[in-house]
């Protein structure tokens, strides 16, 4: 079929409108650019379709096909402006029933729909969405002519069943991008305080929990894509927002939000790609809110838990199942990082890693849950290197070489934490040479030196220690964080001339390798960073006076 025929439109029945729109969609169907499409041909196409849409009296059939046809142009980003002038978004605003109702309208208007409307609705938000994608004066227009208000207007009747999945999916997916595009910032603060769309997405989060738990089933496939839609809709709503000033009214909301959040994370989901996409943005979302809040993702023990395995999920009284469920997300994406593209790994890991600094710097309770199942007390796995093994520290400790250079550092800060920023019990569960990245970074390659904590952590703790591990303790390699068999001196049976001889080649090849730039010598400065050195003699200097310190005690 030629493209041109699509001009005949303005001349033909509704019958005969039908079978050309349906020919182009079968022939244009897997079509996604049109490069050699003549521009004034372009817009006279679409001004045929859009004429029959403006139509009032004609079925739905017809104005799905037109819809469809209008969606496989919508596909070519080039020569946009047929498709985004105010006649074409006007008329597909209107179609798809999210145009803006003054107040006193909207009694008197049914924001409702009804079902023989809804897959033409449908059709109209999907052409929507690719315009508005694609298209920077759609975003504006859209931004600007009330389309906004009309999708947080259509929010409230979400709890009627007649409100097809598709309806609210799109729905959810025209709000998330025009509050995520650039040419949209100002809709942020507009649907968080003036439409009050804040209040009416936990709404829908709320109701959409409630309906699971009346299956019994669980998270249908597509409750959990509705509310990762609107989960990437609330991180894009607090992604700017100011973390240290939360006003009452904000911080009703963040409660509210992070209770919800914790019966997501505790719901049940059938497909395990389903559930790792839901805990992805539930984990995107909590970087964005105030730590003090987490406390609202435990809950006390009651008597429903007694069944449970409590050793897992209970500390100090409260239930932290929500908080296991993130640390075995953390577990699942650590076992399959080995497996993705490096490119990935960052995007896989950081959020995860991220949350948890901030959980467990701000939450006492949570940082000791997570020291439990991340650090427990050291027994006969000291005789491996920490990277060595399947625990959640092994692969942590492994990740402390990445060449991610944000995923290292976010590794090494959450270990940090958990160690409550002590140096001597950083060395001890990782080696120094895993965590003197992280130690040259604060400035604390001085054993011994805790530097400036950032957390707030408790200062009385008893010793741990397990008597596996204090048999082996004196056995240990810092350096390599695990217990090595006692070595013969290689300098045994040398004499002094021989020894000195030995010391002198060691120096010379450092200096030729100095020399060669392949390596910068350093010392430990006093302010705990390595500092270069010019010559090998500098680092004679001061050894006399190096600090060992002394091992803290191991428990919170």
């Amino acid at each position: 079929m030629e493209f041109s025929e699509l001009k005949t439109l303005n001349s033909c029945s509704e019958a005969e409108a039908v079978l050309i729109l349906e020919k182009f969609i079968t022939t244009y169907s897997q079509v996604f650019s049109f490069p050699d499409l003549d521009v004034q041909l372009k817009k006279e196409c679409v001004e045929a379709i859009l004429k029959w849409l403006k139509k009032t009296q004609i079925a739905p059939k017809t104005s799905i096909a037109c819809l469809q046809a209008f969606r496989i142009i919508s596909r070519d980003k080039t020569n946009m402006q047929a498709l985004t002038n105010e006649n074409a978004l006007s008329t597909l605003i209107m179609v798809a029933g999210i145009q803006h109702y003054a107040q006193q309208e909207v009694d008197d208007v049914a924001v409702s729909i009804s079902a023989d409307d809804q897959t033409v609705i449908v059709e109209a938000q999907k052409c929507l969405c690719n315009v508005i994608f694609n298209s920077i004066e759609a975003q504006r227009y859209c931004c600007k002519s009330g389309c906004v208000d009309g999708v947080v207007q259509r929010l409230k009747t979400y709890g009627d069943p007649d409100v097809q999945f598709d309806v609210k999916f799109f729905d959810m997916r025209i709000l998330f991008l025009l509050t995520a595009l650039p040419a949209c910032v100002e809709t942020r603060p507009k649907v968080r305080y003036e439409l009050h769309g804040f209040t009416y997405l936990m709404e829908v989060l709320d109701l959409t929990l409630r309906d699971a738990e009346n299956q019994e089933k669980g998270l249908t496939d597509q409750q959990v894509e509705l509310c990762a839609e609107i989960l990437k809709i609330l991180f894009n709503l607090t992604i700017s927002m100011e973390k240290k000033s939360v006003d009452e009214e904000e911080e009703a909301h963040f409660m509210r939000l992070v209770s919800i959040l914790h019966d997501l994370l505790m719901s049940t989901i059938m497909s395990r790609d389903k559930q790792e996409d839901l805990q992805s943005h539930i984990v995107n979302l909590l970087i964005n809110i105030p730590a003090d809040f987490y406390e609202e993702l435990l809950t006390p023990m009651v008597d429903d838990d007694k069944g449970m395995d409590n050793k897992d999920i209970e500390y100090d009284g409260k239930n932290m199942e929500a908080i296991h469920v993130i640390l075995e997300f953390l577990d699942h994406r650590l076992r399959t990082v080995s497996i993705i593209a490096t490119k990935n790994v960052k995007e896989s890991l950081a959020p995860i890693l991220h949350c948890l600094c901030e959980a467990c710097r701000h939450n006492r309770a949570i940082r000791k849950f997570c020291r439990l199942k991340v650090l427990p007390p050291l027994r006969s796995e000291v005789k491996r290197l920490p990277e060595e093994g399947d625990t959640l520290r092994n692969k942590l400790c492994k990740l402390l070489t990445s060449p991610v250079t944000e995923v290292k550092d976010l590794v090494a800060h959450f270990l940090f934490i958990l160690c409550k920023e002590n140096v001597n019990r950083m060395v001890k569960y990782t080696g120094y040479g895993n965590c003197a990245g992280l130690l040259a970074q604060f400035g604390l390659l001085k054993l011994g030196d805790s530097g400036q904590r950032k957390g707030d952590y408790s200062s009385n703790s008893e010793d741990s220690e397990t008597e596996e591990y204090a048999e082996l303790k004196d056995q240990v390699n810092p350096v390599t964080g695990r217990w090595e068999a006692e070595k013969l001196d290689p300098m045994a049976g040398m004499t002094d001339e021989q020894k000195e001889y030995e010391a002198h080649q060691l120096l010379n090849t450092i200096d030729k390798l100095q020399r060669q730039g392949i390596i910068q010598p350093c010392r430990v400065g006093d302010d705990g960073k390595p500092v270069p050195v010019e010559h090998l003699l500098e680092l004679m200097e001061g050894q006399g006076g190096a600090e060992g310190g002394s091992d803290a005690p191991e428990t919170d």
